[in-house]
């Protein structure tokens, strides 16, 4: 399937949950999603067995690649079942699916051996600082950062790899800890991201001024660590890949808000609730739970899909800039917590 823009849809991120453990400042900050917060029932949820439908239907569109995310996507009861379901889904080539999981790494000691064992392939895992006061800042619940680094290991032991680290840059919060991830993942298996601060929903109190540019990064650390750019693994790769020159491994930098992607973005997203959206940036979404839950058939739901992605004309951080604010069309947008990253 190819989109209004010329975008083929490569892969899709189903959130399985809209809870979380942690309260990080720049994702579900605590002020907003308190004790009282309603979270969705769990009857609103998709099962598991419409994700591995909705799966499917994209695997025959020429989908390769299904990451679940939340939320917290281990605290979903019953996940290595699901993998289980998605790990049987094949390509029109007969492959697998490349499946993988984004975590906050909190549950991910004691359920990594599970999930490998269901057929998970890799995960990624959220870690914004080494230095175990700022990590605490930043996760608001008071979460130790060495029981992170013992579920990367267990992890790396069980073959849930390669292993990526994702870590968010926000100015004033975690930036003095830039060259210190590096050195510590210098010379291992994982894969350290720097991701650009985003406004990413509406309650995050997103400011330019905190966003710490990629090339800021990239300079930071090739000062102390030489680096060279290297090529994506694939078209509409959000990273940007860099190597270490003396061989020590990869870093990579993904700059949504300086060096906007959106003429390769190759994803789509399915909420917890079952809306397809077509922009990590979008305001509403397109409800396929709705369609299922009406007895829609296989054939119905997929010429739904597709028509909705070749419609898409998103491009959002096109028209976002470092030196401008967000565009604003009175229009709210989606959290990064109901909608995945």
């Amino acid at each position: 399937m190819i989109d209004a823009r010329g975008r083929p849809l490569h892969d899709i991120r189903f959130s399985v949950t809209d809870r979380c453990n942690f309260r990080c400042v720049y994702c579900m900050p605590k002020e907003i999603f308190g004790r009282d917060y309603a979270f969705m029932p769990r009857d609103e949820l998709l099962s598991f067995e419409e994700i591995t439908r909705l799966a499917r239907l994209a695997a025959a569109h020429g989908v390769e690649k299904i990451r679940l995310t939340g939320g917290e996507p281990l605290l979903r009861k019953g996940l290595p079942d699901l993998i289980a379901m998605l790990a049987e889904l094949r390509t029109p080539a007969g492959e697998a699916l490349d499946l993988a999981v984004t975590t906050n790494g909190s549950a991910l000691a004691f359920l990594a051996q599970d999930l490998k064992d269901a057929g998970l392939k890799r995960v990624t895992v959220s870690l914004d600082s080494l230095d175990d006061a700022t990590f605490r800042s930043m996760n608001d619940v008071n979460f130790p950062v060495k029981n992170i680094l013992h579920g990367l290991d267990v992890a790396q032991k069980v073959g849930l790899g390669p292993i990526k680290v994702n870590m968010v840059v926000k100015k004033g919060h975690n930036d003095q800890d830039i060259v210190a991830m590096a050195r510590h993942f210098t010379d291992t298996p994982v894969i350290l991201r720097f991701i650009e601060y985003m406004d990413v929903g509406t309650t995050n109190g997103w400011q330019v001024g905190e966003v710490v540019p990629s090339a800021d990064v990239i300079a930071r650390i090739n000062a102390e660590l030489p680096l060279e750019e290297i090529e994506p693994n694939y078209t509409g790769e959000t990273s940007q890949r860099w190597r270490y020159r003396d061989g020590g491994g990869e870093i990579g930098v993904i700059s949504s808000v300086t060096q906007s992607f959106c003429h390769s973005c190759s994803r789509a997203r399915i909420s917890v609730d079952g809306k397809l959206y077509t922009c990590l940036f979008a305001s509403s979404g397109h409800d396929l739970r709705a369609l299922m839950r009406d007895g829609c058939s296989d054939d119905k739901l997929s010429a739904v899909m597709a028509q909705i992605w070749r419609d898409r004309t998103d491009r959002y951080s096109e028209l976002r800039s470092l030196n401008t604010k967000r565009p604003t069309d009175g229009t709210q947008k989606i959290e990064m917590s109901y909608i995945g990253g």
